[in-house]
């Protein structure tokens, strides 16, 4: 017998304290927790999806009282005031980034890609996109993803033992979006067979083939 899992919204723990500090991205960090004494007005994170660029992003945003926007809707206008534009990519709206880079404000942006990959085509943006300071979040070692994972979890409200952790990490892809992805399938499973997650309800998730 399985139980029905209604799909409930999980919310990530968001804070400073929450954010795994690790050599991947220890720089940023740093830059970000420098705030106000800025070096630049207008910082790129980047990394793949799940390496933390838009916790550090809440994180700022929380710090300086920035509004938090999609780069889509940079269509609609350039907002006052400290910003962050998550999900900068190919296409993006090219008048309203120059514009918010020009004015000098506190900007955090965010891509998957370097700003140098955006392939903007404007002269000026070129330029801009070109020197704009950058800090990467990626290359996770087995600390950043362990504390990920327990971190994952604690926001389901579940507590899985470190051997069991540790077994599952050393067996799936090294990527922070594995790993949460992973951990949301596992937390499904067990409150379908009312079961804990433990080493057999790992191996048996593990034992699958991936989700499509």
């Amino acid at each position: 017998m399985t139980q029905l899992v209604l799909p409930w919204e999980t919310r990530s723990a968001q804070g400073r304290a929450d954010f795994i500090v690790a050599p991947g991205n220890e720089r940023a960090v740093a830059f970000i927790d420098s705030f106000p004494g800025w070096s630049a007005p207008s910082v790129a994170l980047i990394g793949p999806p799940a390496s933390g660029k838009s916790h550090l992003a809440a994180v700022w945003a929380q710090q300086s009282g920035a509004q938090v926007i999609e780069a889509a809707s940079l269509e609609t206008g350039v907002p006052d005031g400290a910003l962050v534009v998550e999900n900068i990519a190919v296409g993006v709206a090219e008048a309203p980034l120059f514009a918010l880079l020009e004015r000098g404000a506190p900007l955090l942006l965010t891509s998957q890609a370097p700003p140098t990959e955006w392939r903007v085509a404007l002269p000026d943006l070129v330029s801009r996109t070109n020197a704009l300071l950058a800090f990467a979040l990626w290359a996770p070692d087995d600390a950043l993803l362990m504390g990920l994972a327990v971190k994952l979890f604690a926001d389901r409200q579940l507590t899985v033992p470190e051997s069991v952790v540790s077994h599952m990490i050393a067996s799936l892809e090294r990527s922070p979006g594995a790993i949460r992805d992973f951990v949301a399938r596992a937390d499904t499973l067990a409150l379908a067979q009312k079961k804990p997650i433990n080493l057999n309800l790992i191996r048996s998730l593990l034992a699958e083939s991936p989700p499509h």
